[in-house]
């Protein structure tokens, strides 16, 4: 699981910065957007396996950012992370096919996992390892072949 490839999305550049560096820590692929349109933007042009998304930007809101994003890529996996939410807005998060909901701070450990989980959760949906080699991704494609033979 070493080639997830992570977008983190929040307006708070000195945390959003750390937690980018933690996660690299921890041997996972990292990449920081400052807004929604700059997420949008990256995922465009490579779309990443799991966000972690903040739900209050400037412009283009998480919540908006969570809508377009799995209209556009269904597979990604968005998991929230935010200081300000509400269950509305956990609720609605759901709704819209966020995988997971949590609240700032957050435990770097179980963030982790948590995206971990989620990756795990976009490979088993996907179809097979094929789909990704023929797109190119062939880490991919090995990772959903190593899976299936430790199974």
């Amino acid at each position: 699981m070493k080639n997830i490839k992570v977008l983190l999305v929040d307006d708070e550049e000195e945390f959003v910065t750390s937690l980018s560096e933690r996660i690299k820590m921890r041997e996972l692929g990292s990449e920081v957007a400052l807004n929604g349109e700059k997420a949008l933007q990256i995922v465009k042009d490579q779309v990443p396996d799991v966000m972690i998304l903040d739900l209050k930007m400037p412009g283009i809101d998480g919540m908006e950012v969570l809508r377009r994003v799995k209209k556009a890529y269904p597979e990604v996996e968005v998991i929230i992370l935010t200081g300000h939410g509400s269950e509305k807005d956990e609720e609605e998060a759901r709704r819209l096919g966020a995988f997971d909901y949590l609240q700032k701070p957050v435990d770097i450990d179980n963030l982790v996992q948590r995206i971990k989980h989620a990756y795990k959760n976009r490979i088993e949906n996907s179809l097979s390892g094929a789909e990704f080699a023929k797109a190119g991704e062939f880490e991919k494609a090995r990772d959903i072949m190593d899976d299936k033979e430790e199974k």
